[in-house]
């Protein structure tokens, strides 16, 4: 009984997120997910990956999911140039929600929106809705974090993060799965911090404006950026590559979340407030 007030008293609240953090984080989640199942819908459609402006089935593709759809030799394979990986039983052949028996269909329909084999329409639909939702949410955060100061304060690295001894503390914590602790735990570390820049302003922006560039429409607007990712299959192609690095930052971001406090870091995103030590509290 002493032990656990003891736990208790050594630990104090204290206030980490504003409520438009946590609204950007919680619609930029929901936005990631249907986009995600979207895209995957579209990209089974058309399951080839091309480099330059034209790619279409029969020429050859630098990325492919394909499969031989037979009841009795259910075989399927990513392709990547001449290399072929088997995929049986997970990507290239699956059975069908609309039809009876399997398809020849890239990703299974319970990865993607809608659940339907090769339901084009839906998908755009909501791919095309949810990057106006993505858009919206990362101009107001953008905007919010530049003039409430938390840009430089939370995002930009400080200069003491930079330095040898520092970096090298936070590589080893990282190895040894160790979160910070008292007032060092009330601030993102050097990697983390990082990482969210290339994904605000790196990452978010080149996969609008990759799809961008695959929309007729976008291009009658911006025919630059047609010559900018030298070509629409190109574009196609680095979108689905930078769709699957957001897929394993958010993999790392979820493994953190769980190896440093399920508990605290969903409250701190829920209701804005942490627990962190009283003895290293400033």
């Amino acid at each position: 009984m002493n032990g656990s007030t003891t736990a208790r008293s050594s630990e104090h609240i204290v206030f980490r997120h504003s409520i438009w953090v946590r609204i950007f984080h919680w619609i930029n989640a929901l936005c990631f997910v249907l986009l995600l199942m979207s895209g995957l819908q579209i990209f089974n459609v058309y399951p080839r990956l091309h480099w330059g402006n034209t790619g279409y089935k029969g020429t050859p593709a630098v990325f492919e999911i394909s499969g031989i759809p037979d009841l009795n030799r259910q075989v399927s394979w990513i392709q990547i140039g001449s290399r072929r990986i088997n995929t049986s039983g997970f990507l290239g052949v699956a059975k069908s929600t609309t039809f009876w028996g399997v398809s020849n269909t890239a990703f299974p329909p319970w990865m993607t929106l809608p659940s339907g084999v090769g339901d084009l329409g839906t998908g755009m639909g909501w791919h095309f809705m949810m990057l106006w939702v993505l858009i919206i949410n990362l101009i107001v955060y953008l905007t919010h974090a530049l003039f409430t100061g938390r840009f430089w304060r939370q995002l930009v690295p400080d200069r003491d993060q930079w330095r040898v001894g520092a970096v090298a503390r936070d590589l080893w914590m990282h190895v040894r799965l160790k979160s910070a602790m008292g007032v060092e735990a009330l601030r993102y570390n050097l990697l983390q911090r990082l990482s969210y820049l290339v994904v605000l302003l790196g990452l978010l922006p080149l996969m609008i404006l990759t799809g961008v560039t695959m929309a007729p429409s976008g291009l009658a607007v911006f025919p630059w950026l047609i010559d900018l990712f030298h070509g629409r299959q190109s574009a196609r192609t680095l979108h689905f590559i930078v769709a699957w690095i957001l897929v394993l930052f958010v993999l790392v971001h979820l493994f953190q979340v769980l190896v440093t406090g399920l508990r605290n870091n969903l409250r701190s995103m829920v209701t804005g407030y942490r627990m962190v030590d009283a003895e290293k509290r400033p």
